[in-house]
């Protein structure tokens, strides 16, 4: 039997009110959506229009360090000594090349490019984005240069670069005073970040490292540019959007003669030591020479490990140390300033007189103090201790003086401290005293030690720059002056000049001159030292004349007035009654020759301090004062200096008078 079911009669006007619901709830949702959707556009294109444009500028728009040219470094009669010189690379582009590892292996073999360097070229590769340019060889020379420019069609993407780096035209001559520049290192990079100047080298790769590149690199650098450049998003430039150009670093004059320099190194030849003149009017330094020395260049481009493990090699001299600076017992050459120091203390006078038999001894000891003549030399005054650099009388006066009264006075002549000059490497060098052997050797001092500096032994030691500095002071009668390389810095300053048909071709160029700012080094001087009486002065200059006159050859003959004093630094003591034997004594433990002289007698021009190391025979005298006559001549030339009162030096005999050639006395 068929069941019978109820069939549900569907309620049309409830399911129209259930879409009418749902289709009113998604508008509302899809409206939500919408307004959101126009409230983020609304943000995006009119609230943060700006910070987001900046954004879309900073991935398409790039700026580009620009690096500036190093300024130039000149000597005082305007010669170059620091030059900017073109170098070649050559450098290739990946995704423009053809055939990439045959064409590398190709223009290899016409330039002679080693295997080393194509598999490091291949390594670089890897890691460098196939637009992007990768250097194969460095420093081509002219030959490969042109070589290559005559086959250039053959290697599509190989181009040559070029840009400047440093160039020493003198080598060995200037590296102890200019120095030289080489690659920032991460020591360098870590100190400029800490000086805020790292965004100032982000486009340079040399740095100076020593010397006056060194110590004037803020001025040499000069000021980085910006190139502005459209890239796409792979990184490669479309197009440069602007330009500032860098401004090039400020060209140095400096106050070293590079004639002098070559004289220097012809009369140190074959010798260790140093020369250093200065002119004591000003301060200027007119030479400063070490030798052996070693040729700056190397650095500039990266030296080898080889070359490097050469210049510190002992057995080549050690050519990377600045004897300039460099501390040396002064020996006797400073017996002019002990006694000065004993006229000023009142320990002496011009008359006072000690008696030399060949020996000085202390009251209670058997140890006697030698005198370089053994015979002795009698009664000597200051005057003929000088003169005959008398050991036993400086023995005598040290005694007397004590080591207090004559650090105090060494010290106004600037010994134990730093000279002041441009360079970082100055040293201060050793004063002898009783804090510095207590501080240094944990000894008090004894009487025995005065008596060794009073002929410039035992704890003392001074660089030849200082040595020149005390003797520019002796001879400026106690007016200091810094000593100094650098005599004016030259910006040439650019601007568009307006030129019409009133304006002759002479007032053009007069503009552009006036536009070349010159501006002179200015030193703080230190205080003068001051005597109880000026005479004193006289009395040692004096002394060191007649010194020059009767007992150096080397100044025989020489037509300018010198004075000068000589120096035997001995490096090794010796037993009571030994004698020195040269011939049997190591090569680096013979005496060292001193010499300090300056000309002419009258308004000195020149102070030259003189060292030559390990001496096969005679002293300061016969080693040390042939090298400075030399370098003398060279800065007088041809000039009669020659004093115009004959009442003060009767020994001179000949033409007393003014130089037709200068007009000078």
């Amino acid at each position: 039997m068929a069941s019978n079911k109820r069939v549900a009669i569907r309620n049309h006007s409830a399911e129209a009110n259930l879409f009418a619901r749902r289709t009113f709830i998604a508008f509302i949702g899809i409206l939500a959506l919408l307004l959101t959707l126009i409230s983020n556009i609304y943000e995006l294109e009119i609230n943060s229009y700006e910070k987001y444009q900046t954004r879309s500028n900073s991935n398409r728009i790039k700026l580009l360090p620009v690096a500036p040219n190093r300024g130039l470094i000149y000597d005082r009669n305007g010669i170059l000594l620091a030059d900017n010189k073109p170098v070649y690379s050559l450098e290739v582009i990946a995704e423009q090349t053809v055939d990439l590892k045959k064409h590398i292996v190709e223009v290899s073999e016409l330039l002679d490019i080693s295997e080393e360097k194509q598999q490091k070229l291949f390594e670089a590769l890897k890691s460098k984005r196939r637009f992007k340019p990768v250097e194969l060889h460095s420093r081509l020379s002219a030959q490969q240069v042109a070589l290559f420019s005559v086959n250039q069609h053959k290697f599509p993407g190989f181009f040559i670069d070029a840009r400047l780096k440093r160039y020493y035209p003198f080598g060995d001559l200037t590296t102890h005073s200019l120095g030289y520049v080489a690659r920032i290192n991460l020591k360098d990079s870590i100190r400029l970040a800490e000086e805020n100047l790292d965004e100032d080298y982000a486009a340079t790769r040399n740095i100076g490292k020593l010397g006056l590149e060194k110590y004037y690199e803020n001025i040499l650098h000069g000021t980085i540019g910006h190139q502005e450049v459209e890239i796409n998003n792979q990184g490669r430039i479309i197009r440069t959007l602007d330009y500032a150009p860098p401004i090039s670093g400020k060209n140095l004059t400096l106050s070293i003669d590079i004639e002098l320099q070559m004289i220097a190194k012809r009369a140190l030849a074959g010798k260790r030591g140093a020369v250093v003149a200065i002119d004591p009017r000003s301060g200027e330094i007119l030479a400063m020479y070490s030798n052996p020395s070693y040729d700056g260049n190397l650095f500039v481009h990266g030296i080898s490990s080889k070359n490097y493990r050469k210049l510190l090699n002992p057995k080549n001299d050690r050519p990377l140390l600045n004897r300039s600076v460099q501390g040396y017992p002064p020996a006797s050459t400073v017996k002019p300033l002990l006694g000065l120091t004993g006229l000023e203390a009142g320990v002496i006078t011009n008359k006072s007189r000690f008696y030399d038999p060949g020996w000085f001894q202390l009251k209670g000891l058997e140890r006697k103090y030698r005198d370089w003549w053994a015979p002795g030399h009698g009664w000597v005054d200051l005057n003929q201790a000088i003169e005959h650099s008398c050991n036993v009388f400086f023995y005598n006066l040290a005694y007397q003086l004590d080591i207090d009264t004559i650090t105090d006075m060494m010290e106004k002549f600037g010994f134990g401290d730093l000279t002041g000059v441009d360079i970082w490497e100055d040293k201060r060098a050793i004063l002898p005293g009783r804090e510095t052997k207590r501080s240094r050797y944990n000894k008090p001092w004894y009487t025995g030690d005065t008596i060794a500096v009073g002929i410039g032994q035992g704890y003392w030691t001074v660089t030849p720059l200082q040595l020149a500095q005390a003797f520019s002071i002796l001879t400026n009668k106690g007016d200091i002056k810094i000593p100094h390389f650098l005599r004016a810095t030259t910006e040439l300053v650019v601007e568009e000049v307006q030129i019409n048909e009133e304006i002759t071709t002479a007032e053009r160029d007069a503009d552009i001159v006036n536009k070349m700012v010159t501006k002179m080094a200015e030193y703080d001087d230190k205080p003068p030292i001051i005597l109880k009486d000026n005479k004193h002065w006289d009395l040692v200059l004096d002394a060191m004349h007649n010194t020059a006159q009767k007992k150096y050859p080397a100044f025989k003959g020489a037509r300018y007035d010198a004075a000068g004093k000589s120096g035997t630094a001995q490096l090794i003591a010796k037993k009571q009654d030994e004698k020195y034997d040269a011939e049997a004594t190591k090569e680096r433990q013979r005496n060292n020759a001193m010499f300090v002289a300056f000309a002419p007698y009258e308004n000195p021009e020149i102070v030259v301090a003189v060292v030559v190391e390990n001496v096969l025979e005679g002293g300061g005298g016969f080693n040390a004062a042939p090298v400075a006559r030399q370098v003398m001549d060279q800065y007088f030339g041809d000039r009669v200096i020659i004093s115009t009162d004959k009442s003060k030096h009767p020994q001179h005999n000949n033409v007393y008078g003014v130089d037709k050639n200068t007009g000078r006395n």
